[in-house]
């Protein structure tokens, strides 16, 4: 729950609250005797959930409280990788040499933990020749063998046909 949507002291609606206590047993009692609590310790009384009936608030320090959430929230997003979507784009008439140096670029994308979308662009009377597409597809996987995990298989969409690759999973 955001920080936002956070009740503290007198901006609590309810009548009566379920107080939990840092010894841990919950109490049921009236907002403003928990508040009084609150104030003869010094701290804030803060409505930790909202939606339970009684809703239920702890006596704690809420600058104290927020950084700590945010801080969790930080970590959390550190700990998140972001994948990214790279795009090789070749023609089905690619050379051997053109083709060894974009499966080249296609193993370091996947090592790097990118995902890899492999398109293959028709032009003019190549559209009549699909399978001459599936074949350097095909040809691409050889050349990267044991360094993917299939995700999307080759398809045509409209003058194009593409695939995408996903990193394989580290142990």
């Amino acid at each position: 729950m955001a920080e936002k949507d956070l009740r503290i002291n007198e901006q609590i609606r309810a009548r009566e609250v379920r107080l939990i206590r840092d010894d841990g047993e919950p109490q049921i009692m009236s907002v403003s005797s928990a508040l009084e609590l609150a104030k003869e310790e010094g701290l804030d009384l803060v409505e930790v959930a909202p939606q339970a009936v009684p809703p239920v608030v702890k006596i704690l320090n809420f600058g104290k409280f927020r950084f700590e959430n945010e801080k969790k929230l930080r970590d959390s997003k550190k700990k998140q990788k972001l994948l990214k979507l790279k795009e090789i784009r070749m023609q089905p008439k690619i050379d051997d040499h053109d083709l060894d140096f974009k499966s080249k670029h296609i193993k370091e994308f996947l090592n790097d933990g990118n995902k890899v979308k492999v398109t293959i662009r028709f032009r003019g009377r190549e559209l009549a020749h699909t399978e001459l597409g599936f074949d350097v597809m095909k040809d691409v996987l050889s050349r990267i063998e044991g360094e993917y995990v299939m995700d999307k298989p080759a398809a045509m969409e409209g003058r194009f046909m593409s695939m995408v690759l996903g990193p394989k999973p580290k142990k």
